[in-house]
C-alpha cells in the first residue's frame, strides 16, 4: 500500500519518536529497553548473558512478558504457566527489541527462538479487522481493540521495524511481510476507529469493540469517551507514514482540529499536602483532560464507583491522586502537525 514507510533513516528516527512518546503516557517499569544501546561486547560479557536469561525466564508460553516489572533484573523461579504477559505498558516489544539486538551480536539459538515465539504471538494476536487486545488470550475489556497506553501503537511501531530495519533480517521473509502486512492492517482499524461527533472526525476512544469497533469502556472510571491521551500516539502514528493517502490526510487533519478544540488553559494540577489540586494560573500551560465526553465535548472524570462527575474535585482522593487526568500529550501532536502540513497541505 502507498502509505508504507521506506525511507530507512527517516523510519528510524520516526520509530524512536514514537517509542519515547509511548514512554511517556504509560508507566513502564520493565527495563529491557536500558540495554539496547549497550556495545556488542557487553551481550557476551557475564553480565549481560546473565540478563538476557533473566530476560527469557520471564517469557510466558504464548511469547509475551509481564508488565511493570525488571525483567532483567532477576530469574523468574515459578511455573511458566503461571506468566500472565501482555502488550499494556510497552511490555513484550521491549524484550523482544532486546532479544533482537542480543541475537545479532551473539548468535544465540535460545535467544532467536524467543524472538521469534514472541514474534508469532503478536501477529496471532491480531485481530481481522486490524486491531489489537491488551494481551495474548485476553478477558473482560482486555478483548477490546486497545489504544489505552500505547498498545496499538507500541505494537505496529515494533512491527514496522521488523518489516523494514536490517537488524530483523534474521526472521526471515515470511515474518517481515507478515509483519508489514499487520502494519497495514492496523492502519485501516485506526481508521475505521475514528470517531465522528455530529458527522465530523475527531479522534479515538482508549478502547474499541473488536467486532463492531464501537467506543467502549474499560475499568469502572474509564468510560467510552473521546482519549485527548491515546490518541495523541495515534495520530502522530498516521503522520509518520511516508505517501498517506487521502483518507489518512483527511483523519490526521479532524484530530489536529480536534485537538485544538479540546484545549484547555489557564490551570495546572499541583500536589499539595499529598493531593493533587487543579489550580487557576494564567501563565500555565496547555492541557487536555484524558477523556473528554463524546456528545458534549466536556472533560469528564470518575471514581471507582462508575459516577461521572464534570469536576476533578468531586472524585475521591485515591482517583485523584493515582490516576492521569490531565495530560500535555497534544503539545506533541501541535509541534509534529506544524512540520507535517509544509509537506502535505
Amino acid at each position: 500500500m502507498s502509505f508504507r514507510v521506506r525511507d530507512g533513516v527517516r523510519c528510524v528516527a520516526w520509530g524512536v519518536f514514537l517509542l519515547l512518546f509511548l514512554v511517556n503516557i504509560g508507566k513502564v517499569e520493565g527495563r529491557a529497553r536500558d540495554y539496547l544501546k549497550k556495545e556488542d561486547g557487553w551481550f557476551k560479557s557475564k553480565e549481560g548473558q546473565e540478563r538476557l536469561r533473566n530476560v527469557l525466564s520471564w517469557q510466558a508460553a504464548n511469547g509475551s512478558w509481564p508488565k511493570n516489572m525488571d525483567t532483567t533484573g532477576r530469574r523468574y523461579d515459578g511455573g511458566r504457566g503461571k506468566l500472565r504477559g501482555t502488550f499494556d505498558n510497552g511490555a513484550t516489544v521491549w524484550e523482544l527489541r532486546l532479544l533482537a539486538r542480543a541475537y545479532g551480536v551473539t548468535g544465540d539459538g535460545r535467544v532467536k527462538a524467543a524472538f521469534m515465539t514472541g514474534v508469532k504471538g503478536i501477529l496471532g494476536a491480531q485481530y481481522e479487522n486490524g486491531g489489537w487486545p491488551q494481551s495474548i488470550g485476553a478477558r473482560g475489556y482486555g478483548l477490546h481493540i486497545t489504544f489505552n497506553d500505547g498498545v496499538m501503537v507500541g505494537l505496529m511501531t515494533f512491527l514496522r521495524e521488523v518489516s523494514e530495519r536490517k537488524a530483523y533480517d534474521f526472521v526471515g521473509k515470511k515474518i517481515r511481510g507478515d509483519s508489514a502486512e499487520a502494519f497495514e492492517k492496523g492502519v485501516e482499524c485506526i481508521l475505521n476507529c475514528q470517531i465522528k461527533v455530529k458527522g465530523k472526525l475527531a479522534v479515538w476512544c482508549a478502547q474499541h469493540d473488536r467486532k463492531t469497533l464501537a467506543v467502549r469502556g474499560a475499568r469502572s472510571y474509564e468510560h467510552p469517551s473521546l482519549s485527548g491521551g491515546e490518541s495523541a500516539g495515534v495520530v502522530l502514528l498516521l503522520m509518520s507514514l511516508d505517501k498517506p493517502s487521502m483518507e489518512i490526510r483527511t483523519a490526521i487533519r479532524a484530530a489536529v482540529a480536534w485537538y485544538k478544540g479540546a484545549r484547555i488553559e489557564g490551570i495546572k494540577v499541583v500536589t499539595r499536602g499529598g493531593e493533587r489540586k487543579v489550580v487557576r494560573e494564567k501563565r500555565a500551560g496547555v492541557l487536555w483532560a484524558r477523556f473528554y465526553e463524546i456528545e458534549t465535548g466536556r472533560p469528564i472524570f470518575s471514581g471507582r464507583d462508575g459516577v461521572i462527575k464534570y469536576r476533578f474535585e468531586e472524585i475521591e482522593a485515591e482517583r485523584r491522586n493515582g490516576y492521569a487526568w490531565y495530560v500535555n500529550s497534544g503539545k506533541k501532536v501541535s509541534r509534529e502537525w506544524e512540520k507535517w502540513k509544509k509537506k502535505w497541505e
